[in-house]
Order: C-alpha cells, then sequence, then structure tokens
C-alpha cells in the first residue's frame, strides 16, 4: 500500500501532462498483451513443417485432397491460405504465373496482419518521452514565474514544486517509453521470424505446384489421348 500512496503522490506532483502519458502508457500495454498474444500464442513457427506434409499428394496431383486438408488447417496454419490459393490456381490451369499472382496476395495480407500495430509502440514511446519532457518544461516555467512573483518565505517552496512537477513527468514519460521501445524491437524481430517462415513455405508450396503443374493439368488429357491412339492402333 506504501508504494501505491507514493505513486499518488508523484501523480499528484507531476501535474497536468501525469494525464497524457497515463493514456499513451494504457494504449500501449494493450498493444503490447495483443502482440504478444498474437506473435507468440496464436502464431507458430512451424509453417515449414505442416507444408512438407502436403508434397507428396502435390506432386501426384490430388489437388482436391490438398485443398481439403489445407481448408480444415485455416484457422491454425496462415499459409494454408496460400496453398488454397494456389492450388485453386493450378486446378484451373491458371499456369505459373496466375499460382503465383493468387498465393502472392494472400502472403501480402497475411504478412500485414503480423506485422500490425507494433510500429506505433515506437510512436508511443516518442510521444511518452516528448510529453514528459514538455511537464520539465511547463514545471520549470512555474517554478520561475512563481518565485519571480513570490515573497522570500514561499520562494523555496515554490521552487520545490516546480521541480518535483517537471521531475516527476519527466521519470513518468520514461517509464512509459523504455518498455514500448524494448518490445517494439522484441515483437518487430519476433514478427520478422514469423514473415520469413510464411514466405520460405508458401515458396515450397508454390515451386511444387509450378513443376508438377503441368503433369497435374494435363494428366487426365495425355492418358485420354494416349488411350484413344491406342484404341486406334489395335483397330488398324
Amino acid at each position: 500500500m506504501e508504494m501505491f500512496s507514493k505513486i499518488a503522490i508523484a501523480f499528484e506532483e507531476g501535474g497536468f501532462w501525469m494525464w497524457p502519458i497515463l493514456a499513451t502508457q494504457l494504449v500501449s500495454l494493450a498493444i503490447l498483451a495483443e502482440r504478444t498474444y498474437a506473435l507468440y500464442f496464436k502464431n507458430k513457427i512451424n509453417q515449414s513443417e505442416f507444408v512438407n506434409g502436403f508434397e507428396e499428394a502435390i506432386r501426384r496431383g490430388e489437388l482436391d485432397n490438398v485443398l481439403e486438408r489445407a481448408k480444415s488447417s485455416m484457422a491454425e496454419m496462415p499459409v494454408a491460405k496460400a496453398i488454397i490459393a494456389g492450388a485453386k490456381a493450378a486446378k484451373n490451369f491458371g499456369g505459373k504465373e496466375e499460382i503465383q499472382g493468387k498465393m502472392d496476395e494472400v502472403l501480402l495480407y497475411e504478412n500485414s496482419l503480423v506485422e500490425r500495430r507494433i510500429g506505433f509502440l515506437t510512436m508511443l514511446g516518442n510521444v511518452a518521452t516528448l510529453t514528459g519532457l514538455l511537464g520539465t518544461i511547463t514545471g520549470m516555467i512555474k517554478s520561475f514565474a512563481a518565485v519571480a512573483n513570490a515573497v522570500p518565505a514561499e520562494k523555496a517552496a515554490l521552487l520545490a514544486a516546480g521541480i518535483a512537477e517537471a521531475m516527476n513527468a519527466t521519470a513518468y514519460g520514461l517509464i512509459t517509453a523504455i518498455p514500448a521501445l524494448v518490445m517494439y524491437a522484441v515483437l518487430q524481430n519476433r514478427a520478422n521470424h514469423l514473415v520469413e517462415d510464411l514466405n520460405r513455405s508458401a515458396l515450397k508450396v508454390f515451386n511444387w505446384l509450378s513443376y508438377s503443374y503441368e503433369p497435374v493439368g494435363f494428366k487426365s488429357f495425355r492418358t485420354g489421348r494416349e488411350g484413344k491412339e491406342t484404341v486406334k492402333e489395335i483397330n488398324a
């Protein structure tokens, strides 16, 4: 309880600018909590292991099986959405360009989901620092203005109050800014790893689809054509 009472006193002595810093801190904490959950618990760095299970089915041309398995894993594995887009393009005989375009479209969206809101942490950290500095300046202005117009007996108390306001605002601004900036670096590093894993995994699927596209797309056509030629030879 003593600690909370000290915080309350420091907050009261810090003046008006403690409130904007508090609002900045609450927003940064909300972003930290949401992004930490999204990047460390919701998204996992195991996309490559997941896509390896599709290689055999893609090479055999079993695109319906690929689509069914990918759709069942869309919620847990973002790369499954890219697999679905690429497999549909291959199934519709879109060619390499269409397969790549459809998969890139999904990857751009999924990458933006991973990286969203992280950049706000640097902005909030800078805002907290600058707001604390503003509180320091206003506190010093009040202090010197009060000293200039006060009687000698009150000058020490007024000067101390102004300096206390300045120092509390500065300290609170730094207390808010430092964790936000540190966690920005941590979360951005995690996001980079997730994006790299997602893109690398999707590239594997694209390679399998593009290399196997011709046999996948024209397997039935060629089989039917060869069968007709064989029948013609027999009849001849």
